[in-house]
């Protein structure tokens, strides 16, 4: 069974999200084996220069990092990475079961990912050139890898 851990930087604290998480959690567990790896945030203060923006990202991104599994296939979800159809996620998703049994998806914080640590990503993913909530990108993929294992098993679901 393919092993899917989704490292994220900062802490869901809305009810609903939490529900949707849980919901899509419990969906997924005939199809995959789901953790998540909630990383502490670094507080951002108000007066925000570039030198301290790269720190803050430095050491959540170091943090992110050390939480890889060594054999994992590597995600980042990420604003110039590639944008898929549900169909192709599906089969993304369908063709690195064959060649692994672990994918990591990388969720940064709101500032977002360091050079370093793209550069060390297998694949980016972009779902949306829109700015979201990282807490609701985090339902988003979800609900986008069920439905990726809905598609690759011919189940309704995907319409």
């Amino acid at each position: 069974m393919l092993n899917i851990n989704i490292i994220c930087v900062g802490k869901i604290k809305e009810k609903y999200l939490k529900d949707a998480l849980d919901e899509y959690s419990k969906r997924l567990c005939r199809y995959c084996k789901l953790s998540f790896t909630e990383l502490s945030d670094e507080k951002i203060p108000d007066k925000l220069n570039a030198s301290l923006e790269n720190e803050i990202k430095t050491k959540e991104c170091t943090n992110i990092i050390n939480h890889i599994k060594k054999d994992s296939y590597v995600i980042a979800l990420d604003l110039s990475g590639r944008q898929f159809t549900s169909e192709e996620f599906s089969k993304k998703i369908d063709d690195l079961s064959m060649e692994t049994s672990h994918i990591t998806f990388i969720i940064g914080g709101s500032l977002g990912l360091t050079q370093e640590l793209l550069s060390q990503c297998n694949l980016k993913v972009c779902f949306s050139k829109m700015t979201f909530p990282h807490q609701l990108i985090r339902v988003f993929l979800l609900e986008q890898i069920f439905r990726a294992f809905k598609i690759s098993n011919g189940e309704t679901y995907h319409r």
